[in-house]
């Protein structure tokens, strides 16, 4: 997975060719080839060089107006991290909606970082920014955690069938009076019963994990909103620094039910397929 540093890095490529492919650009270059040929039999106003130089500094204008545009910066950014954290993957339709709200967060945040002249408000808004993507890589894990567990048709049949499988066995376990039989029987019982706890114990971690991604959707707009009320004095003074704790705890969180996770459906799957 991609670092916010990585993908900055990539999208600020992207928007220097960008500022300089521009067909703005183009256009500027071959005016200015035309009236600088004509300028040579014709009087124009200016001197031959004078037209070429005319469109130089057009096309440094052209490009130093897209390499300061924070909202093409915030843009390709989020293109990047659609193709890292890619929406489109999820079935789930209302899990595929919290994905692109996050990313959208993402955007908007990128883009008032972007907006900052370089000091030190900039420098801490960078840092949060880039727990902010931490945030987002551990939402999208958590999300195509529930999506598979949305999908996946076996879990939720076991989890029917299962429990009459306990209770038939129980009552042939009543009625066998055969030794050798029963404790076969008794195994077969007992590991039916393990995997329903496991079947239960995964269903109860993803009760968690929809109120989780239900709380971080809210936790995520809630430091959206106070990203936008800081100010530079806020800076020096406690208020950062608690946003920034605020975001540590809420990825460690996530990252800590995630695990949880995995280890629970991978232990609730052994031997379905």
């Amino acid at each position: 997975m991609s670092t916010r540093t990585d993908l900055q890095k990539e999208a600020q490529s992207l928007l220097r060719q960008y500022a300089f492919f521009r067909w703005e650009n183009a256009v500027v270059i071959a005016v200015a080839l035309l009236l600088t040929v004509l300028s040579y039999r014709f009087p124009l106003g200016l001197p031959f060089w004078g037209w070429m130089l005319l469109g130089l500094v057009g096309v440094a204008v052209i490009v130093y107006s897209s390499l300061t545009d924070s909202e093409a910066n915030a843009r390709l950014l989020l293109e990047l991290m659609q193709e890292e954290f890619n929406p489109r993957a999820f079935q789930d339709r209302a899990l595929r909606q919290d994905v692109e709200r996050t990313l959208e967060y993402q955007r908007r945040i990128e883009a008032q970082v972007q907006k900052q002249q370089p000091g030190i408000m900039r420098d801490r808004l960078e840092e949060t920014a880039g727990q902010l993507s931490d945030w987002v890589g551990t939402i999208f894990a958590l999300a195509k955690r529930l999506d598979a567990y949305k999908a996946d048709n076996l879990l939720r049949q076991e989890m029917q069938t299962v429990p009459d499988a306990i209770k038939s066995l129980e009552a042939r376990l009543e009625s066998e009076t055969g030794s050798a039989t029963r404790e076969q029987m008794q195994k077969v019982l007992d590991a039916k019963r393990s995997h329903l706890q496991s079947l239960q114990a995964l269903h109860a971690r993803m009760r968690q994990a929809q109120l989780s991604m239900e709380q971080s959707m809210t936790a995520l707009a809630t430091v959206y909103s106070q990203l936008q009320l800081i100010s530079a004095q806020d800076i020096n003074s406690g208020r950062a620094e608690r946003l920034r704790a605020d975001i540590q705890e809420q990825v460690k969180r996530l990252n800590d039910l995630v695990t949880s996770i995995n280890v629970v459906y991978d232990y609730s799957t052994e031997g379905l397929g």
